[in-house]
């Protein structure tokens, strides 16, 4: 005549779900409604943990409806929780939007984060249309949708190449009291950028800082990189040079990529200039950067400044890659007196000879000599 106990039911149940043993978990489940035991969400809501540990949507779309078997009201975390792993099946999503329409039938009503889901999934899928018809319909039913709701449309308009919508829709945003986070802002800049819209991006960015967000060190490499990518690399300078004032520090990504964008433009002195900036602040170029550099200089016949440069990595014991030493060595070979060959060669020696420094191997330029 013993009678198990509720949490036994409830442990063995997890612990049975956990190891796989789906079988038995519906076996337990007939019995609990057969011995008439009073069941609480919590039941459901580890049903559904299990399943979604285990991938298995159709499973979890059914505690649902298990849950009203048992005269229990689902919540809106339960709803949520299972739409959330259907919609991570791209062919789960339509099964997601029929649970999220039929919901508020057994006294389910989505919330924020109801419409989230759903609007995100559809987003990625690239529903655009559905996505907003959500959005609209979250006003008509008082919801009240959040920043996320907005930067998920936001991102939806950015990969359909839509920024100017998803422009107006920060402006909507911010008309309607919204204060928009990092990221959203991140993902205008990363549209803006995409499309060569610079001018656009570097508003947005002196914007920001008038609308309570300070622009972080991500939101300045984003606008850095888009000048350099099309070629304006003194626009590049100007957002740069902005950043103390605005309570930002360049960092390593900033000084690599301004650098690189600068030699791309032929622009070497300025280049120099900010790789010695570079240096100062104790960041390591990376030996593409050091490269271009060096090899734009050799171009130009500026022999002089491409060796300072070497100079500096060297001292800093920063490893110039082979083929720095195949550029700059046959260069100078070329262009200067024996006596002067020899006391660079001599200072060249001196540097520890590593796996990536193969002067010799490289100086091709220096056969005659060291014959």
């Amino acid at each position: 005549g013993f009678r198990h106990s509720y949490s036994s039911f409830l442990v063995l149940i997890l612990k049975l779900g956990r190891s796989k043993h789906f079988s038995l978990v519906d076996d337990l489940l007939v019995r609990l409604k057969s011995d008439q035991y009073r069941v609480t969400p919590t039941l459901f809501s580890y049903l559904i943990k299990i399943y979604a540990e285990a991938d298995l949507p159709e499973k979890a779309l059914s505690v649902f409806y298990k849950m009203l078997e048992f005269n229990v009201k689902p919540l809106p975390r339960h709803l949520n929780r299972i739409l959330e792993l259907l919609v991570s099946h791209r062919n789960f999503i339509m099964p997601a939007f029929d649970l999220f329409k039929t919901a508020h039938k057994y006294g389910v009503f989505p919330n924020t984060k109801s419409y989230n889901i759903l609007m995100g999934a559809f987003c990625l899928n690239g529903d655009l249309s559905i996505a907003y018809k959500l959005f609209n319909k979250m006003f008509e039913r008082d919801v009240m949708p959040d920043v996320e709701s907005y930067r998920i449309l936001m991102q939806g308009l950015c990969r359909k190449s839509q920024v100017n919508r998803a422009v107006d829709l920060l402006e909507d945003m911010l008309n309607k009291g919204f204060e928009p986070d990092s990221l959203s802002y991140t993902t205008l800049l990363n549209s803006l950028c995409r499309k060569k819209k610079l001018r656009e991006a570097y508003k947005l960015l002196c914007r920001m800082k008038v609308k309570g967000c300070n622009p972080d060190i991500v939101h300045y490499n984003t606008v850095i990189l888009g000048f350099c990518r099309e070629g304006t690399a003194m626009g590049a300078v100007k957002v740069l040079e902005d950043m103390p004032s605005n309570g930002c520090l360049p960092n390593l990504v900033s000084y690599r990529t301004l650098v690189g964008g600068l030699c791309d433009q032929g622009m070497f002195d300025e280049a120099k200039k900010y790789m010695e900036e570079m240096l100062s602040k104790g960041f390591s170029p990376h030996f593409s950067v050091s490269h271009a550099l060096i090899k734009g200089f050799c171009s130009v016949g500026k022999i002089d400044a491409a060796t300072e440069v070497l100079g500096e990595m060297l001292e800093l014991r920063e490893v110039p890659h082979t083929d720095t030493w195949g550029t700059i060595v046959p260069t100078i070979c070329e262009d200067y007196e024996t006596e002067k060959m020899e006391e660079i060669l001599e200072e060249v020696m001196k540097v520890e000879i590593k796996r990536d420094t193969r002067i010799v191997e490289a100086g091709i330029g220096l056969e005659n000599y060291l014959i």
